[in-house]
């Protein structure tokens, strides 16, 4: 079973200051890298009032540098406020910094503003994530080349390259990375690893194998979940009310688990947010089997670092050890 841990660094204004959140990430980072878990899953966001992490690339570093073997996995980067050469040097130092650890997830992106903000086009987000991904790859090579009629040089040589995820959330972006990527961002929803597998095995590559079972996009351990869930509760509709915003405003309506108008009553009983005993929370993760993937946020937009600190104990002294 692969364990990740998840950090939005959101820093709403009811929550725990950023810097304070910062500093517990780090330190948290550390502990679930003694635990053995598998990576760290850093998002991307822009203009976000609460300050959601827009810069995954040096918190990778940092974090690499507070940890031995630990994924660092982003989740995702958006490609089109990048300027190609920067990303490729960014990435590359990350990578050489952290001991060939980096797993470069790369995305479109989706919200208008972010996009009037860089002053891009949202009409082009898919053309020049296929074009980024194209450019770090020769990049990547250590070998001058000429791009769009610049000379690039990107030094120092990552060693190895780092793995290169393509997100999406439908059926072509799916296809899409079977194609030009080293795999896809691990779905939510599961009825899109099919055109994925199917591509894959349609161009011969190594066939990726059955959908891995997800566990619940927020997992949190408690020997009262009642009494937690009142805690946790301000936080957690805060981050399902600012993606259903940002969904209605790229969309025109919310979607994904954020498709309901959310109040304390649909978010209790949404199976993407679970508080659960130990106990429960064990049978949780045997349900997914050998293969599955269980998420931890402990610092879910603002999230107090001594509240996740008891539940990390918890889940590290009768929850880890009975895991698949």
């Amino acid at each position: 079973m692969k364990k990740i841990l998840t950090f939005d660094m959101r820093a709403p204004d009811f929550g725990t200051p950023a810097r304070e959140l910062y500093a517990a990430a780090l330190d948290q980072a550390a502990w679930a890298d003694d635990l053995g878990f598998e990576s760290i899953g850093l998002g991307e966001h822009h203009a976000s009032t609460d300050g959601y992490n827009p810069s995954p690339i040096p918190f990778a570093a940092a974090l690499g540098a507070r940890t031995r073997r630990l994924l660092l996995r982003t989740s995702v980067v958006l490609a089109p406020f990048y300027d190609p050469v920067r990303l490729a040097e960014d990435a590359a130092v990350t990578q050489l910094a952290t001991g060939g650890r980096l797993v470069l997830g790369i995305g479109a992106g989706y919200r208008p503003a972010e996009f009037e903000m860089y002053g891009r086009r949202l009409e082009d987000r898919w053309k020049t994530v296929g074009e980024t991904i194209a450019f770090l790859r020769r990049a990547w090579t250590g070998e001058p080349f000429t791009w769009k009629g610049r000379r690039c040089h990107v030094t120092p040589k990552p060693d190895p390259a780092p793995p290169i995820l393509l997100g999406g959330a439908t059926a072509a972006s799916a296809r899409r990375a079977a194609r030009i990527a080293d795999g896809w961002f691990p779905p939510l929803d599961p009825r899109l690893w099919t055109p994925y597998r199917e591509e894959c095995l349609r161009l011969g590559r190594v066939d990726p194998g059955p959908y891995p079972q997800h566990g619940p996009i927020f997992l949190w351990v408690s020997r009262d979940p009642e009494r937690d869930w009142e805690r946790l509760l301000p936080h957690v509709l805060h981050q399902l009310r600012s993606y259903s915003e940002w969904t209605v405003e790229a969309y025109g309506r919310p979607l994904g688990p954020y498709a309901r108008d959310m109040t304390e009553e649909t978010a209790r009983d949404s199976p993407a947010y679970r508080v659960l005993a130990p106990e429960e929370a064990i049978e949780l993760a045997h349900g997914l089997g050998d293969d599955g993937v269980l998420y931890l946020s402990p610092l879910l937009a603002g999230i107090e670092p001594a509240f996740a600190w008891q539940m990390l104990r918890l889940f590290e002294r009768e929850v880890a050890p009975y895991l698949p």
